[in-house]
């Protein structure tokens, strides 16, 4: 075939794929879910994901009151990401084959750089565990703060992982470099300014990293946490249109709440609601920590829409039992109290079940002129490169391309940490 590819090209593409696998640090720390193909295009390439069960348990030998239906959680999963890397090479150029490999390993680093930014915005965007700090990054004891707060809200303690941003990375492995009293660890951070394994968390240094602005909603805001209808968050598994009788799915991340005024309050804003402490998820044991909230958008007549909901079970049904994530003291106007205090770079830290990457496929016709090879990485992301001859121009197309989704699962297995706020 005319477009066929040469022994090089394709010893190249494998070379890109080698190093495709090696720099995708977060996705390999994610979870992974296979989706058919036939199955995403009937649906807008959208698929519902489960969330974990959460049960209860009653004392006695007489349970007849309490056979009831748990209610089964889940989050809209999308396949949203297709990424290309498109170059031509006129036939002068191809005769420099170092160049063409050249341009192949740019496209490796920009579609990798692509596939981490991509679950680093999401984690970042709506990770709801906000640990607020209030100085720079210095150590183990800014990672513990992590693992406490996990350990409260009953979050599993293995496969635990933490992103920082250079800055703030590079502060750490200070911190480390001058314990003498430590062996090897020092060590690692004086020469390579490695962090590594720290309080339960496997940690890992951004090259970039996401900002978040210092909230600018004003100090006076308060909400009503007392009992009603818009105070608190009932999770359901579906819902049904009025008029039609159609069931869909529910998304239960989210909850639209109504303060007492949303000027300058903006998307990403962390606060914490007063009288409104977080409770470990499986006892439902307070914890006496206020539990924290992230502004996902802002809506009018005050209104803003909030992950993770209020599920304090003051409506008393089964699934606010079972999903009770916060104890509250009423009140008609419960002060809110911005986290986000100063403008800095977002550490985000999840659980790896928290998040997961979906890999799709392209369905790109191998007999239609272009020269098609597709291999799949270790984390199932399939890599696509086409080349095209153009006998018009005498020039060379080549094009690399990746479809994936991402989606955080649980916001409540996963967080942010903020340095240097006051």
């Amino acid at each position: 075939m005319a477009n066929a590819f040469s022994k090089e090209e394709i010893v190249a593409f494998e070379d890109m794929l080698e190093g495709f696998n090696d720099e995708l640090v977060l996705s390999r720390n994610v979870s992974k879910y296979t989706t058919s193909d036939s199955q995403m295009e009937r649906t807008n390439n959208i698929i519902w994901r489960p969330q974990p069960y959460i049960s209860q348990s009653f004392t006695g030998t007489d349970q007849t009151s309490n056979f009831k239906s748990s209610t089964q959680l889940s989050v809209p999963a999308t396949l949203g990401y297709s990424k290309s890397v498109p170059i031509v090479m006129t036939a002068l150029e191809l005769r420099d084959a170092l160049q063409e490999k050249r341009l192949g390993d740019a496209a490796k680093q920009k579609l990798s750089s692509d596939i981490n930014v991509a679950i680093m915005n999401v984690a970042s965007a709506q990770g709801t565990v906000v640990i607020k700090r209030t100085s720079a990054a210095s150590g183990y004891d800014d990672v513990a703060a992590c693992d406490t707060a996990f350990n409260e809200q009953g979050v599993v303690s293995y496969d635990r992982y933490l992103a920082l941003s250079s800055r703030d990375y590079n502060g750490m492995a200070s911190n480390l470099a001058g314990r003498q009293t430590m062996n090897e660890k020092p060590i690692n951070a004086y020469e390579r300014s490695r962090v590594g394994l720290v309080a339960g968390f496997d940690t890992y240094k951004l090259d970039y990293a996401n900002r978040l602005t210092a909230a600018a909603g004003g100090g006076s805001i308060t909400m009503s946490t007392l009992v009603g209808a818009a105070n608190y968050y009932v999770p359901k598994a579906t819902s049904t249109a009025a008029g039609t009788g159609e069931v869909s799915n529910v998304d239960n991340r989210y909850q639209t709440i109504t303060l007492s005024s949303n000027a300058s309050v903006a998307a990403g804003d962390c606060f914490t609601i007063g009288g409104v402490e977080a409770v470990h998820h499986i006892t439902k044991g307070g914890t006496g920590q206020l539990k924290s909230f992230r502004v996902i958008s802002v809506g009018a007549a005050n209104t803003v829409v909030i992950s993770p909901p209020i599920i304090s079970n003051q409506g008393n049904t089964t699934a606010e039992a079972e999903y009770k994530n916060v104890d509250v003291t009423p009140s008609g106007t419960a002060p809110i109290v911005w986290l986000n205090t100063v403008t800095a770079a977002i550490n985000p830290f999840w659980q790896k079940d928290a998040l997961e990457i979906l890999p799709g496929r392209y369905a790109v016709p191998s007999d239609a002129g272009a020269a098609v090879m597709r291999a799949t990485t270790d984390n199932g992301i399939e890599v696509v490169m086409q080349k095209f001859y153009d006998i018009n121009t005498m020039n060379v197309k080549f094009r690399w391309d990746v479809f994936f989704g991402v989606v955080n699962k649980q916001p409540e297995m996963s967080g942010i940490m903020l340095f240097s706020q006051t």
